[in-house]
């Protein structure tokens, strides 16, 4: 990527000027955010990587030497920050990590917050949506950090192995063989093909109206044979057309209640917020982002992230009537 940042500003951020640094990182901010979000998986935790990587920055600066790009520079700051949380914390999960799929519906699963759960993205803030789809997240959460690391800068970021090598204090040889060992982990992790955004759109809208209608043969009209479905931070998950029916015949379509949703963006794939009726309230309000990974034109996987947490980031109504 070219260099952009004006070299004025630079002398001036190194010298202690606020407002020049801010100038600086302000162009970077989005991108950088999207790297924490796939180093940790969740947006939460990329929004204090990132809060903690610029603070590290600006106390930095005044030590830059140009010997590498800006960008190259706070790449590495927010690289680092994030390999300090991952040892702290470790690696996100989904339902599928860490038990296999139910054969009936689980009702009354209790939320299980033992776990780091993974989280959706709002990956309308960044470009590259490939970079930040639900299964290639998820993916690279089960790299090590060092391996995580250096596979986003080199086949994300664009980084070369060198540039790599210095940013984690490191040698060229050792980012290489850990190039190696993430890629065999990652080998069939590439993303289904989907349709045109047409058909996508009629997807979320049908997808919607079966849960709101509680019309079971339109839902199952959209998914594959081999669907899942799963509700982090519940534990179970379902695969097939049998289980998932039976899950989603006996809760959403049934047991729930009245729904609402409205379309959204997540992980660059198509989404649904969904809102519940809530007697207190006297209003619909948040319950779930469900991401939807779509092999042409049905739906393969539903990732159900269950929680009013979520919402915030993005931008979406607190109710809906």
């Amino acid at each position: 990527m070219t260099e952009v940042f004006p070299p004025a500003d630079v002398d001036l951020a190194r010298a202690g000027d606020p407002a020049a640094f801010t100038r600086l990182v302000r162009p970077l901010r989005n991108e950088l955010h999207a790297h924490c979000y796939r180093m940790l998986g969740s947006t939460h935790d990329a929004d204090d990587a990132l809060q903690d990587a610029l603070l590290r920055a600006w106390r930095g600066i005044g030590g830059y030497e140009g010997r590498s790009s800006l960008r190259a520079w706070l790449y590495a700051v927010a690289t680092r920050t994030c390999l300090d949380a991952v040892s702290a914390r470790g690696r996100r999960a989904l339902p599928v990590d860490l038990r296999p799929s139910s054969e009936h519906a689980v009702v009354g699963d209790p939320p299980v917050t033992e776990v780091a759960w993974l989280g959706p993205y709002p990956a309308e803030k960044y470009e590259q949506r490939e970079a930040v789809e639900l299964a290639f997240v998820a993916a690279v959460q089960h790299l090590p950090g060092n391996q995580r690391a250096a596979l986003l800068l080199f086949e994300v970021l664009g980084f070369a192995v060198a540039e790599i090598a210095g940013m984690l204090g490191t040698t060229t040889t050792s980012v290489n063989s850990a190039l190696s060992r993430a890629r065999r982990v990652l080998v069939g992790k590439e993303p289904p093909t989907r349709p045109d955004d047409h058909r996508v759109r009629d997807v979320v809208a049908r997808y919607s109206r079966a849960l709101e209608e509680g019309d079971a043969p339109a839902l199952v009209a959209l998914l594959t044979a081999d669907v899942t479905w799963s509700m982090p931070p519940m534990a179970h998950w379902y695969r097939g057309l049998d289980a998932v029916m039976d899950f989603a015949t006996r809760l959403p379509l049934g047991s729930c209640g009245s729904w609402r949703h409205v379309p959204t963006s997540a992980n660059g794939q198509p989404a649904v917020a969904g809102y519940l009726w809530d007697d207190d309230a006297g209003t619909h309000l948040p319950w779930s982002i469900d991401v939807l990974t779509l092999r042409d034109d049905r739906i393969a996987e539903v990732t159900s992230f269950v929680g009013a947490e979520h919402f915030p980031h993005f931008d979406l109504p607190e109710s809906v009537d």
